[in-house]
């Protein structure tokens, strides 16, 4: 394991947070906060703030993949439904009015 720079103990050596659908990358937006004047420890803290909360945003908004394929699963599972039923009725409606 090689070794890190400062932000080990927060992010590991690993300093963009992978999502399901974009990367984030801490360490660069809490360097650019320290350029832009915070201190080290206001840019760490922002940083980790701001990760969790695309993280919240992603988890609890955003469909994933996952979520379309069981919608799609669900929805296709309901057109075979609707169409039994409507074939069954008309068998009925065919065999009482003929």
């Amino acid at each position: 394991m090689k070794e890190c720079d400062t932000f080990r103990g927060l992010w590991g050596c690993n300093t963009a947070y992978a999502m399901s659908l974009t990367t984030f990358d801490t360490l660069k937006f809490a360097q650019r906060l320290e350029e832009a004047g915070l201190e080290h420890k206001q840019a760490v803290a922002f940083a980790e703030a701001q990760k969790e909360a695309f993280a919240e945003a992603i988890e609890t908004q955003l469909a994933t993949k996952t979520d379309t394929q069981r919608i799609e699963g669900q929805l296709l599972l309901l057109k075979w439904m609707i169409g039994f039923n409507l074939a069954f009725t008309m068998a009925i409606v065919w065999k009482v009015f003929s």
